[in-house]
């Protein structure tokens, strides 16, 4: 896929103004500092976003879509129905393709400003969880996975005692037996 100029430019804002927030906090986001970070006139942010709300919003937009996306796809391209939800959310979670900290930024922006924000990721997650309750599998075990995913990520994201090697790794082998394809 050929990523067009403008998508570049948005790119560029998006991690400057998550570069602002992780080192110095939401309070410090601007568009005149994202504009300086970016090493773009303010006249050339306000083209792309208008105002403070449309750069948050679309940085929560930009990632939850990434994810969404790739959650879907791997759904789809896995061959056995019975439990491809949960599989595809777990693995998703685990891809890596998701900044931690591009993301705590952009949830934390979105909280921190205006928490309505947070409607268009909420709303995927009710679809995401409908998808994994309606898995094949039993729907608690299913939900335990998504959950413990979550709190993995939360760990990590804030360095909260996160599991690290081994015991990561146990965890990980133990949630594959709640949503194995033969069962």
């Amino acid at each position: 896929m050929n990523t067009t100029k403008k998508e570049l430019k948005r790119e560029l804002i998006f991690k400057a103004a998550s570069l602002i927030v992780h080192e110095e906090g939401v309070e410090k986001l601007t568009l005149e500092a994202v504009a300086k970070k970016a090493g773009i006139s303010k006249g050339g942010l306000l083209y792309h976003f208008p105002n403070k709300d449309a750069l948050i919003l679309g940085m929560v937009e930009q990632l939850s879509t990434s994810f969404v996306t790739e959650f879907n796809e791997r759904a789809q391209n896995d061959m056995h129905s019975k439990g491809r939800w949960t599989r595809a959310y777990m693995n998703t979670s685990l891809s890596g393709n998701y900044g931690e900290n591009d993301l705590y930024t952009a949830l934390s922006a979105a909280h921190f400003t205006n928490p309505q924000m947070l409607k268009l990721l909420q709303d995927e997650y009710a679809d995401i969880q409908n998808k994994i309750e309606n898995d094949e599998l039993d729907p608690v075990r299913s939900t335990i996975v998504r959950l413990v995913m979550d709190g993995l990520w939360f760990a990590e994201m804030f360095g909260l005692a996160p599991p690290n090697g081994e015991m990561r790794q146990k965890m990980m082998e133990e949630l594959k037996t709640y949503i194995k394809e033969n069962e």
